[in-house]
């Protein structure tokens, strides 16, 4: 279960020590040519891999495993703010507009999309946004898939004048070059009153155990490189980079995997290795 979602007015941790745990996020300023490098070879490393975006036993397994769960914890906070449209009868997410950064093949954009939101999904894959938007006007669905970097979607849509109702997005802030620059960027194209839901992995030995030893180099799970284990962020950090940026967070919860029944359930007291917080920008 995870806490109830606060909505309307708004009132306006510590790191681990070792193994190089401290602060690894924010920092001002835009995309250094290292940093430039280092998005090109994430967009690299996903592209490989893009076509296996809808194969339950691929590359993106643990995201299909997941995906109920994660689902939940975003229909709880989204049906709250389409609310109006469920109480007229129509679908639950009737007339939001939600940006999924870090789209992929589609594994969130589209089920927010069966159930009535109209979505812009963006991705650096070229592969992915191929296949995800063929699924997607064969389906009929509301969904603009967009081939671009995941980090500066939010600030793209934002230079253009694009507002959202809510931007998630789903394991994609570990692979930020600049934490505090994406969380700024995610407020500045959100609605006053807006929704930020973001997943990602936290900083933890279990974090090192479970999605690098085991994920990756024991189990396969993953392509090996998938994730840099010191680019995680704590829920505490990535709280305060969101509410530096003007996004207060009202909820968040852990995923964890149960192996005998196969599956993932929330649990707002397991943090130590998925989680997934929800915050709120301040109306002016």
């Amino acid at each position: 279960m995870t806490q109830t979602p606060r909505y309307g007015k708004l009132n306006g941790g510590a790191d681990l020590d070792e193994a190089g745990q401290g602060d690894e996020g924010g920092g001002e300023g835009r995309m250094t040519e290292e940093a430039a490098a280092a998005v090109a070879a994430e967009a690299a490393k996903f592209d490989a891999i893009g076509v296996e975006w809808r194969d339950p036993d691929g590359a993106f397994a643990p995201l299909h495993a997941m995906q109920p769960a994660r689902l939940s914890f975003l229909r709880g906070h989204l049906d709250a703010l389409a609310a109006p449209a469920a109480a007229m009868g129509r679908r639950p997410l009737t007339g939001l507009r939600v940006l999924d950064i870090g789209a992929g093949g589609g594994l969130a954009a589209e089920p927010l999309a069966r159930l009535g939101a109209a979505v812009v999904g963006v991705d650096p894959s070229a592969e992915a946004v191929a296949a995800a938007s063929a699924r997607a006007e064969g389906f009929g669905l509301p969904i603009a898939y967009r081939l671009g970097d995941s980090a500066a979607a939010a600030r793209q849509a934002a230079e253009t004048g694009e507002r959202f109702d809510a931007v998630i997005a789903l394991e994609v802030v570990e692979h930020a070059p600049d934490r505090d620059a994406f969380a700024r960027d995610l407020s500045a194209c959100l609605k006053p009153g807006g929704l930020a839901i973001l997943s990602t992995l936290n900083r933890t030995a279990a974090s090192y155990l479970g999605a690098i030893l085991a994920a990756e180099r024991l189990l396969g799970w993953l392509p090996k490189g998938t994730h840099e284990w010191r680019r995680f962020p704590t829920p505490d950090e990535l709280s305060a980079s969101l509410l530096a940026a003007g996004l207060e967070e009202v909820d968040r919860t852990g995923f964890v995997y149960e192996p005998a029944a196969r599956r993932w359930r929330q649990d707002p007291a397991r943090l130590e290795i998925n989680y997934a917080l929800a915050a709120v920008k301040r109306a002016l």
